[in-house]
This record gives structure tokens, C-alpha cells and sequence, in this order.
């Protein structure tokens, strides 16, 4: 026996919505864009990158500028035998002196200020016209033959002046004995080479292919005896203890 279903029997019934297949899923909405912040992360990187290039450039900027080798003594030069150029990185807050300019220096005349010791880097502070010659301390110039200096002497050297003059005139041995004994008597014990040409140097200090230009520094009570005797050719260079080399 079939049984009828009434009319209206699942009209009650809720209707359950139907899922949608895998490939009828509803598609998501797009991601909204700032091309605002990607122009400023794009900028940042490039100033970034700027940035670290001008450091690299400013650390790599070099220059070649004078060191000082050998001791230079108040009123001394620097040249080319007592300094070497060497690269720092350039500071416009330090006045370097290039070793371009070291030509400069000799033109000009530049004397050391003060003593400067070996091994630091020459700057414009440690130079000028007036050498500082400490109180009680005179300088003179010497015109030398070979023979009367002893080789290699150099700026900075602690030498003794001797009057090496022969005796000339008649009488007897003794007088003759004690006129010699006097012309080589010691003018000054203790003296320092405050300039001599280096080896490339030329100029107005040096007064002939055989004579050899120096300047002592000396006590201001034997300036005038030595003075003299150089004066008259009369001087001769011994190299004693206290050289710059020792």
C-alpha cells in the first residue's frame, strides 16, 4: 500500500544553502597598494647606499706629505736627506706639508721654530722666517773645504770647532812652538749643525763646487771667535759624542 505524502509536508523545513564547489569559490578582494611607501623605502635605500660611497671616498682620500727622518734642530731646514714622504688621509684641520711643497720651503727659507724630533709628520705651525735660537745661543756660518769637515756630517750632528791655521813669521822654538799650540787650540767643544746641503740641495748656501756650506749652532760667548776663523779659512769640523745618530 503506497502511502501519499501530504501536501505541504516539508514546507516547514529550513533550506540548508548548498556549498560551493571548490572551483566556484568567491574570489578575495585585492590588496590595497601605497605606492607612497614604496617610493620612500626606495629612497632610503639609495641614500643609504650614497651615504656609505662618500665614506669609502673620504677615507680612501690620501695625500703624500713630508716626514721627518733625522732630527732637526731650532733654525734648522728640512730637505730632502733628513725627511721622506709618506701618505696620511688628508684633514683640512691639519696643515700638512706636502711633499710638493718641500722645494716651497727651501725657496722661502723656512727655519724650524723649535727642535723637531725624527719620525713625525711636518706641519706649517713647526716652520717660519725667524728660527727660535734659545737665549745664550748664536748662529754661524761656516764656508768648509774637503778636509775641513768630516764626511757625511749632517744637520742635527754634534761637532767641535778647531782652529787649524798654520804659524807663520820667524823667531824662535819656542815662541814658534806656542803660536802653533795657539792655532790649534779648540774654538768650541760642543756645536750643532744646524744646516748643511743635502746631497740633492743647491742653491745660494752653497758657495762653490768645493766648498761645503754649514751653519752651528754655538754658545753666544764663542760666535765671535769662531766667526773669525772662518772668516780666514781657519776652521776645521771634528765629530764628537752626542751626534743625532747615536
Amino acid at each position: 500500500m503506497k502511502i501519499q505524502e501530504r501536501p505541504g509536508a516539508g514546507a516547514g523545513r529550513s533550506a540548508v544553502p548548498a556549498q560551493p564547489s571548490v572551483g566556484d569559490r568567491l574570489p578575495t578582494p585585492p590588496r590595497e597598494r601605497k605606492p607612497a611607501l614604496a617610493a620612500l623605502a626606495v629612497l632610503l635605500i639609495l641614500m643609504g647606499a650614497l651615504g656609505a660611497t662618500m665614506l669609502v671616498l673620504q677615507v680612501g682620500e690620501r695625500i703624500e706629505v713630508v716626514k721627518v727622518t733625522q732630527a732637526i734642530p731650532a733654525g734648522g731646514s728640512v730637505n730632502t736627506s733628513n725627511s721622506t714622504p709618506v701618505m696620511v688621509a688628508k684633514d683640512d684641520s691639519i696643515h700638512y706639508i706636502e711633499w710638493t711643497q718641500l722645494d716651497q720651503l727651501k725657496k722661502q727659507k723656512l727655519k724650524a721654530v723649535n727642535a723637531i724630533p725624527a719620525g713625525v709628520v711636518a706641519v706649517g705651525e713647526m716652520f717660519g722666517d725667524e728660527a727660535g735660537v734659545a737665549a745664550g745661543k748664536a748662529t754661524v756660518g761656516l764656508s768648509l773645504k774637503a778636509g775641513q769637515y768630516p764626511t757625511g756630517i749632517k744637520q742635527g750632528d754634534t761637532v767641535a770647532a778647531y782652529r787649524v791655521s798654520s804659524a807663520s813669521g820667524s823667531g824662535n822654538s819656542n815662541s814658534n812652538s806656542s803660536s802653533s799650540a795657539s792655532n790649534s787650540s779648540v774654538i768650541v767643544d760642543n756645536a750643532r749643525v744646524t744646516y748643511v746641503p743635502g746631497p740633492k740641495d743647491s742653491g745660494d748656501e752653497i758657495v762653490s763646487s768645493t766648498n761645503l756650506a754649514v751653519t752651528l749652532t754655538v754658545d753666544s760667548d764663542k760666535a765671535a771667535d769662531l766667526a773669525q776663523a772662518a772668516s780666514n779659512g781657519e776652521v776645521a769640523l771634528v765629530q764628537v759624542p752626542g751626534n743625532s745618530g747615536n
